[in-house]
């Protein structure tokens, strides 16, 4: 039933007015003194207020990392990796692994790809890193709706997923060789010696396990097909892992291959020939010609399997770069509180400040 109400006005006794006031004012200096505590503790620990943002973790300031006496200015090392929220955590981490092991940190320029411009996301970068060398540059998602077919994971099928393919686009037309990297790895060795490596005029270089079976990144309907299963006739077709890769940018330009990969993606969408996101189309185009790197600079598989993320173990051998791939992601199961054993070896590059940890910082 619907209620009628007085067109007058009512004024609240002296009294209650002044109950009223006396709540509204302790309730505005418990909220300064909240404000001025969270603030004081920011700038202890040395954060830079940004815009506030429910997407946007709050990171403390890495230390500022300068070059040895040995380094050449001249001599830059170029680092690419994708850019957004919700990765960010891992990015933060892998930035400040490879800054923290270089011997040249000053020479190492990061170029940072995303799909839309986020002014929190670029503003942690800049208060967490004061002292970075890099780029951002835009990359279209329409480049790829239509190419992207769905996997068996969805993270696999975000169209920044697919921005490797188009990185030799999108960068400086000066930069000819660049480091791609994954936002789920540290590096624990000197980033140069990766950069350094030999490509004999191959296009690409990154670690080469030939020992996987090559034939279960595709499906029966790809082998099955005869002119298909001829794509790997002459070649030595091993997987590799497109998290860490150094690539010839201008021979890659040259070459056309971003065509070549989105052309693999055209026959996915007729007939499913692979179940991951954007490493099949590489593998069909690149696998058996690329040059081979030490494993030690891919120890990858650390976040388990596509589906499951269960907990693995680490590989024998020496190891210059621990790989998250797979579902399972160090930050998520700290946090959740139920880590791999391999996740406490990601957790001293984790700059992010938890709320928690904010107010025990205050208490």
């Amino acid at each position: 039933m619907a209620t009628c109400r007085s067109s007058s006005t009512t004024t609240p006794s002296p009294p209650l007015l002044h109950g009223v006031l006396s709540l509204s004012f302790l309730l505005l200096l418990l909220l300064l003194h909240s404000s001025t505590a969270v603030a004081t503790i920011e700038l202890r620990l040395g954060i830079i207020r940004k815009p506030s943002s429910v997407d946007v973790p709050i990171f403390r300031e890495a230390p500022a990392f300068r070059n040895g006496e040995t380094c050449d200015a001249d001599e830059k090392i170029h680092i690419a990796m994708t850019l957004d929220s919700n990765y960010l955590r891992g990015t933060m981490a892998a930035v400040l692994s490879v800054l923290q092991h270089s011997t040249c940190p000053e020479n190492v320029e990061f170029h940072f790809l995303w799909t839309r411009y986020e002014p929190d996301v670029f503003s942690s970068i800049k208060s967490t890193f004061p002292y970075l060398n890099f780029k951002v540059y835009r990359f279209d998602p329409n480049r790829v709706r239509g190419k992207i077919s769905k996997s068996i994971r969805q993270a696999l099928d975000q169209p920044l997923n697919y921005a490797r393919i188009y990185l030799a686009d999108m960068i400086p037309a000066e930069v000819k060789r660049v480091i791609y990297l994954d936002s789920d790895l540290v590096v624990v060795d000197d980033i140069a010696k990766l950069w350094q490596v030999d490509l004999e005029e191959k296009i690409l270089a990154a670690p080469e396990y030939c020992q996987a079976n090559f034939t279960t990144y595709f499906t029966d309907e790809f082998w099955s097909d005869e002119e298909l299963a001829k794509t790997f006739e002459g070649r030595r077709a091993c997987y590799f892992n497109t998290g860490v890769m150094v690539v010839d940018v201008e021979k890659w330009r040259e070459g056309g291959y971003t065509r070549k990969v989105e052309e693999w993606m055209a026959v996915q969408k007729q007939k499913r020939i692979y179940h991951l996101g954007s490493l099949p189309p590489f593998l069909l185009v690149m696998a058996g010609d690329i040059k081979g790197v030490d494993h030690r600079w891919n120890q990858h598989g650390l976040g388990g399997d596509n589906l499951e993320g269960k907990c693995r173990s680490l590989h024998p051998g020496p190891i210059s770069l621990l790989h998250w791939s797979g579902k399972g992601k160090p930050w998520l199961r700290l946090d959740s509180r139920k880590p791999c054993t391999v996740d406490h070896l990601w957790a001293p590059y984790d700059l992010f400040i938890s709320s928690s940890a904010i107010h025990t910082f205050d208490e």
